[in-house]
């Protein structure tokens, strides 16, 4: 960056922020909005209420007011967030796979037993079960753009059951406990309404185990690349027995499968080898693609609803989930997305919904400093910025290209 594109960054962030100001009632709430939302993209080494407050010459429990009980709607201002990426996204390139979302999940240990949604539970953050919060989320991935577009809390059954607990954390009567592919599913209805289409969906094996998910997207028309465990139920056709993912595609003898090298941009060059079988899983045909780490080895499971895609394609696809791994890598460490401390559900989601705001900011301003056409009045850069996965390895991938994406109602009326 220039001094002068240092020096933009300040009234650019200031005018990015004036864009939400018609969410809130009194221009004091509007204020305290401004300084959280600056507090979270300043280098405070922890971006909770009480040091964003000092920071900012605010009352700490004035600010602990702006975030649980003032006169606002963060669900408003979420939506907002999701019109200003379309914005974005439109003027975008393509890439190699269009555009991209990603179900996924983060983590964050806590102490206590008052945090809304706090129990042990596996936590990816810990790698292991710990005390903590799991929140979903879906990300948007177009060329070497990425942005996180909505958030949720994962409510677990034991607090579901206990709505005395549930109402001494302010949690509304109408959030219960749902399977995280639901709330997945919820959240993809909701960016629909805004406009925001994806040409494919992805995610990790945590949401590629559910079935019902998969027939859901199938009902939807919706194309998707889904990591499976190696244990995913697969059938030769609909009428034969049951297989282990492993056992109908194994990763054996793979010295003729096709190689494909993907590129990230803060980690050395990976090649895979992949293979790809026509099996009956979820009611339907799909290709069952196993793929091979030829430097460590790792194996990896895919089921996809695009029959007639190239290989190549698809492990773009796939491995579109590394940018969310980005995101949430500077969400956490840039903008304290799980920074939140207090006992209180909306405050927790309004705090979530505010680093949505930031890191939409930091996602946009980088498009405009590499260059590319700028979208209106947007600014900040988020670091390292993954770059688009270039093509396969020769022998490359041949095949019929996919049918382009029908975007239809999000649902058929009659599912």
């Amino acid at each position: 960056m220039t001094p002068h594109e240092i020096a933009r960054l300040g009234p650019e962030f200031g005018s990015y922020l004036a864009r939400y100001r018609e969410c809130f009632l009194q221009k004091r709430t509007a204020g305290h909005f401004d300084s959280y939302c600056r507090g979270l993209l300043s280098d405070l080494p922890r971006k909770s209420v009480e040091p964003i407050a000092l920071a900012a010459g605010t009352a700490v429990r004035t600010l602990q007011e702006f975030l649980t009980t003032a006169v606002w709607d963060f669900g408003e201002v979420r939506d907002r967030h999701q019109q200003r990426v379309v914005e974005a996204l439109a003027g975008l390139p393509a890439g190699a796979v269009g555009t991209v979302g990603v179900i996924d999940e983060t983590s964050a240990v806590k102490k206590g037993d008052q945090t809304p949604g706090v129990q042990r539970q596996y936590l990816g953050c810990a790698g292991k079960v710990e005390n903590g919060i799991v929140t979903v989320h879906v990300a948007v991935a177009k060329g070497r753009f990425k942005a996180l577009l909505d958030a949720d809390l994962y409510l677990p059954e034991g607090w579901d059951a206990d709505r005395d607990r549930c109402r001494a954390a302010g949690i509304p009567e109408a959030v219960r406990y749902r399977p995280k592919w639901r709330i997945a599913l919820e959240q993809l209805g909701r960016l629909e309404g805004h406009g925001i289409l994806f040409d494919w969906l992805t995610f990790d094996e945590g949401y590629g185990a559910q079935v019902p998910l998969m027939r859901v997207l199938n009902l939807a028309g919706r194309r998707f690349v889904a990591e499976v465990p190696r244990s995913f139920a697969v059938r030769a056709s609909a009428h034969t027995p049951a297989r282990r993912a492993e056992d109908r595609l194994p990763a054996e003898r793979t010295g003729a499968w096709q190689r494909f090298r993907l590129t990230r941009q803060t980690q050395n060059d990976q090649v895979w080898r992949a293979k790809a079988v026509r099996v009956w899983a979820a009611g339907r045909w799909h290709r069952l693609v196993t793929a091979i780490n030829e430097a460590t080895g790792e194996v990896k499971y895919f089921l996809t609803n695009a029959r007639t895609a190239r290989l190549g394609r698809i492990l773009r696809v796939a491995f579109c989930r590394w940018n969310v791994e980005h995101v949430f890598r500077v969400a956490k460490s840039e903008a304290g997305l799980t920074h939140y401390e207090g006992r209180d559900y909306t405050g927790l989601m309004r705090h979530l919904v505010l680093g949505l705001v930031v890191l939409g900011f930091v996602a946009v301003h980088t498009e405009r400093l590499r260059g590319e056409k700028p979208a209106p009045d947007f600014g900040a850069g988020m670091p390292s910025p993954e770059r688009a996965l270039p093509g396969a390895v020769p022998p490359a991938a041949r095949g019929p290209g996919g049918p382009a994406h029908e975007r239809g109602d999000w649902l058929p009326s009659a599912a």
